[in-house]
């Protein structure tokens, strides 16, 4: 009997700690599962591309015949207006550049998903009047990095946007190509802002 009892001890005893643990309040997380939330509440994000509203300048060095081993550049000039949307959690950017025989026009829209923290860059130009696929990404520590996948001449690249350098007054914005999985990088597309 006595050793009935100590075996129905053990087990309410079990019982009481488990309850226990699993009630609301009185759970104690792990030390780590608690810093992933902490960080993402803590860095919001919607507001990254508030630096960019309004006009600027822009001179564009642009790869001529990117991943083909060629080093010939053009420089190209003109302007880029960013417009904010939703509050700041959507973008709507237009940038129109000449130099070297070349005239690009461009459109970027750029909407902030606040489920993931993370920007969407949607690109489109004048020339073929189609919107890409979104490079994603966010900004950390002063920089955004963004990625995509497109096809590049019949082959499947990784595409990398870079914003870096920002101040009220400049900002700098590069882009490069990746044929083998992100191991090397070409840039093709190297922008400086200015106001």
């Amino acid at each position: 009997m006595n050793q009935l009892n100590r075996v129905l001890f053990c087990y309410l005893a079990i019982a009481v700690t488990f309850s226990i643990q699993s009630t609301p309040g009185w759970a104690q997380p792990s030390p780590g599962a608690e810093k992933p939330l902490a960080a993402a509440a803590a860095r919001d994000g919607q507001h990254d591309f508030d630096f960019e509203f309004g006009s600027w300048k822009i001179h564009l060095r642009r790869l001529v015949h990117p991943l083909t081993g060629s080093n010939a550049w053009v420089d190209l000039d003109g302007s880029s207006v960013v417009r904010k949307v939703w509050d700041g959690r959507a973008n709507l950017g237009e940038l129109e550049v000449n130099g070297s025989g070349s005239h690009i026009e461009g459109l970027s829209l750029r909407l902030y998903n606040p489920e993931s923290h993370q920007w969407g860059i949607f690109w489109a130009n004048s020339k073929d009047g189609s919107l890409g696929a979104p490079a994603i990404g966010q900004f950390e520590d002063g920089q955004g990095e963004f990625f995509d996948q497109e096809s590049f001449n019949g082959a499947a690249i990784f595409v990398r946007f870079i914003f870096s350098a920002i101040t009220p007054t400049t900002f700098h914005l590069e882009q490069a190509f990746s044929p083998d999985g992100g191991k090397t990088w070409e840039p093709n597309w190297i922008a400086d802002f200015s106001r």
